[in-house]
């Protein structure tokens, strides 16, 4: 276990762990989430799209974290090294059931934590126009409007965060 939150309501506690992003319920949950992006902007896992493999989301660079509420894995996402020395947040994912309870956020700030026990001092992070709610947390969480620093072309907004 890497750490754990309370969530929103204070009646459970989400437990996190890293995960190998090649494997179950990491894989999982990356599946499960780029499958509900289709609906929104078609297959993101193409070649003009940033990369976002097991690899790159694994160590010395890189890192995948799985949170549990109740021993089930209900959110996870990944953490990958940029050129320049900061850190990307890729492949957030909350299980539909688990939605509207602050899993999000504190998946949000359980990536964080693991950025900055790789040694990053900034993290990046990109969302698209469909994804307003997205958006709208990452702001809350303290990212600051930077240009199209991934050349995304699924995003409209691209955040950076001193950690």
């Amino acid at each position: 276990m890497i750490g754990s939150a309370p969530l929103c309501d204070d009646s459970d506690v989400l437990e996190f762990r890293r995960a190998d992003a090649a494997a179950p319920p990491a894989a999982d949950l990356i599946e499960a989430m780029v499958a509900e992006m289709v609906p929104l902007y078609g297959n993101i896992n193409v070649p003009e799209a940033p990369s976002a493999t097991p690899a790159e989301m694994g160590p010395p660079g890189g890192s995948f974290v799985v949170g549990y509420e109740d021993g089930e894995p209900i959110c996870g996402g990944g953490v990958k090294r940029l050129p320049d020395g900061a850190c990307e947040i890729k492949r957030m994912y909350v299980v539909p059931q688990a939605r509207g309870r602050g899993i999000a956020k504190a998946l949000l700030v359980a990536l964080e934590d693991e950025a900055r026990a790789l040694g990053y001092s900034t993290a990046r992070l990109d969302t698209g126009p469909q994804q307003p709610h997205a958006e709208r947390m990452y702001r809350s969480a303290g990212y600051q409007d930077i240009g199209n620093f991934n050349a995304n072309p699924f995003a409209s907004y691209w955040g950076e965060k001193r950690l």
